[in-house]
């Protein structure tokens, strides 16, 4: 455990060293949503919008007046993680559900330091493990531990259920971060209600023999979720097609997804350092945060 709190304290300083010199930007503002609560009222004046009116101050006789919010000074963050077994693939120690892990601690301890509320889920087809919403060094600790020690007990992936837990769990606005890999089916009716009822942040992790898989003939390949062995022509074009609809072609439709749905995306390999993908992807959303 000290070794993998050493690599991440080594990638979160790289991390908030790009941010605050490169861009000029605030670290604190990557794990803010756009959450606001309420904090007075005051005359109504022209070009305001109709929907902030206070119909019942104003109800009282003495003019119209509209509610007023300031942004909330504590961040809600909540991570799902998903732990299925179709994430066991690539190096050993590199496997798209080690990175997935290690993205999920780091971001955690980086969001933990920043005063947020963090809380966790990690899925298969069920609630492996669930970390209530907390704060403080211990939390941060506990998160870490509760990451890199869990044995899933399902292999199956249901990404719809996974959302769903979240969507009933949390009860004010958070920056959801949701890290799959995506291979799976009839999620995305789960994944709009979640975009829009929070600050939703995708990460996608996926490994370049999904969709670079080398012709070898006729070889078993086995299924990591059903753990069934099936022969298939590797070097045949049904093969290759195969590849590109079920990799390919997804990850193509997650990201024009989170683009219409206000969503940030990344996609991160197994192979590759993703460090500087995370620093473009909060760039994004201090852009964002700037604009809006």
């Amino acid at each position: 455990m000290k070794d993998i709190l050493k690599k991440l304290r080594k990638y979160e300083i790289r991390i908030r060293k790009a941010i605050n010199s490169q861009m000029q930007g605030d670290f604190h503002s990557i794990f803010k949503g756009s959450g606001l609560e309420f904090d007075d009222v005051r005359s109504y004046q022209y070009g305001d919008d109709v929907r902030s009116i206070d119909w019942n101050v104003s109800a009282k006789g003495h003019g119209t007046f509209v509610k007023t919010f300031k942004e909330e000074k504590e961040q809600n963050v909540f991570f799902i993680l998903d732990v299925s077994a179709s994430q066991n693939i690539g190096k050993q120690g590199q496997q798209k559900l080690d990175i997935g892990k290690e993205i999920c601690a780091l971001l955690s301890i980086s969001a933990i330091k920043e005063n947020s509320q963090v809380g966790l889920i990690c899925f298969s087809d069920q609630k492996e493990k669930y970390v209530k919403p907390g704060k403080g060094l211990k939390h941060s600790f506990n998160i870490v531990s509760n990451v890199f020690n869990l044995e899933p007990q399902s292999k199956q992936t249901d990404l719809a259920k996974g959302i769903h837990f979240t969507l009933n769990l949390l009860k004010r606005k958070s920056v959801v971060v949701l890290i799959s890999d995506f291979v799976d089916e009839n999620y995305e009716h789960n994944l709009k209600a979640l975009a829009r009822a929070h600050d939703l942040v995708v990460i996608q992790v996926s490994d370049k023999r999904e969709t670079s898989f080398p012709n070898l003939g006729i070889i078993p390949l086995q299924d990591q979720e059903s753990g069934k062995t099936v022969w298939k022509n590797t070097s045949s074009g049904s093969f290759r097609r195969l590849l590109n609809q079920t990799y390919g072609e997804r990850q193509e439709e997650l990201q024009k997804f989170c683009l219409r749905n206000q969503a940030n995306y990344a996609n991160i390999r197994t192979d590759e350092d993703y460090v500087p993908k995370l620093i473009r992807l909060f760039k994004v959303r201090n852009k964002m945060r700037k604009s809006g």
